[in-house]
C-alpha cells in the first residue's frame, strides 16, 4: 500500500516592494473630492497603489505627515522654454509643485531664423547658449537629449510667425507672406504644437488683423489644434461696463 501525505506550504506573500512610498499625507487627487489621509506607493514612474499601505515597503520612504500629496501642477502660462536649456532642473517650478509647463504665449521657441537669432546675441552670449534648432521638432530633440525637470508642451506663437516672416513692420502680410506663415503653422503642428497662441498687447502682435489670425487658426484646426490668447488691456473697458451697469441699476 502506498500512502501519500500532503503537507500544506505557507502561501503568505511577502510585502510588496515599491521604489517610493509616501506615507501619512493628505491626498488631494484632483478629482474634486475632499482630501483624505492615505499612503501613495510608486513603482518606476507610475503610481502603483493608494490607500492604507502599512505593510508596504519602499526603497525610499517619505513621511508626509502634515503635508499635502497631490498630482503635479500644470503651469498653463509658462515661459521656461529657453531657460530649461540653461538649467534643466527647473527648480523654480519643481519646488512649487509644477511638473508640466505649457509655453508659446505669442512668441514661441520656434520657428526661428538667423535674423531672430541675431537679435538675441547678448542674451545667448551671457548664458553661453547656442541655438542649434530652427523648428519645434529640432528643439524637442535637443531638450530630450539634454533632459529636463518638467514636462513641456507649447503652442506656436502668432507673434513668432509675424517676426519670422514680416518682421516688426506695422502692416498686413502680403498674400505670399501669409501663405508662408500658414505653412509654418502646419509644420509646427506636425512637430507637436498644441495650436496657435496670441498675446496681442505687444509689438508686433498688435499689428495683426482679425482675418490674419483666423487664417492661422484655421491651419491649426486642420491638425486638431486650438486657438488660445493671453488677453490684456481689457481692464478699462470692464470698468466702463461696470460703471454703466451700476448707473443703469441706480436710475432704474
Amino acid at each position: 500500500m502506498l500512502l501519500f501525505s500532503f503537507i500544506p506550504t505557507s502561501t503568505t506573500a511577502s510585502a510588496p516592494k515599491y521604489d517610493l512610498v509616501v506615507k501619512n499625507g493628505l491626498v488631494i487627487d484632483g478629482s474634486g473630492r475632499p482630501g483624505y489621509r492615505a499612503d501613495v506607493a510608486i513603482s518606476g514612474d507610475r503610481i502603483a497603489a493608494i490607500g492604507k499601505l502599512k505593510d508596504a515597503g519602499g526603497t525610499r520612504e517619505i513621511d508626509a505627515t502634515g503635508m499635502v500629496v497631490a498630482p503635479g501642477f500644470i503651469d498653463m502660462l509658462g515661459q521656461s522654454e529657453t531657460y530649461l536649456l540653461i538649467d534643466p532642473r527647473a527648480m523654480s517650478k519643481v519646488m512649487m509643485g509644477v511638473t508640466t509647463e505649457v509655453t508659446g504665449e505669442g512668441e514661441s521657441i520656434a520657428p526661428i531664423n538667423e535674423r531672430l537669432i541675431k537679435e538675441q546675441e547678448d542674451f545667448l552670449r551671457r548664458f553661453n547658449l547656442t541655438i542649434d534648432w530652427r523648428t519645434l521638432d529640432e528643439y524637442f530633440k535637443r531638450l530630450e537629449k539634454q533632459g529636463t525637470g518638467v514636462n513641456l508642451a507649447t503652442f506656436v506663437g502668432a507673434t513668432q510667425l509675424r517676426e519670422y516672416v514680416v518682421g516688426f513692420d506695422n502692416r498686413p502680410p502680403t498674400p505670399a507672406e501669409l501663405e508662408q506663415m500658414k505653412q509654418l503653422v502646419a509644420a509646427a503642428m506636425k512637430d507637436g504644437a498644441l495650436g496657435v497662441s496670441t498675446s496681442l498687447q505687444y509689438v508686433p502682435a498688435r499689428f495683426a488683423k482679425t482675418d490674419e489670425l483666423v487664417e492661422l487658426a484655421k491651419v491649426a484646426r486642420q491638425y486638431g489644434g486650438i486657438y488660445a490668447t493671453h488677453q490684456r488691456s481689457e481692464a478699462n473697458a470692464l470698468r466702463r461696463i461696470a460703471r454703466r451697469s451700476f448707473s443703469d441699476r441706480s436710475s432704474g
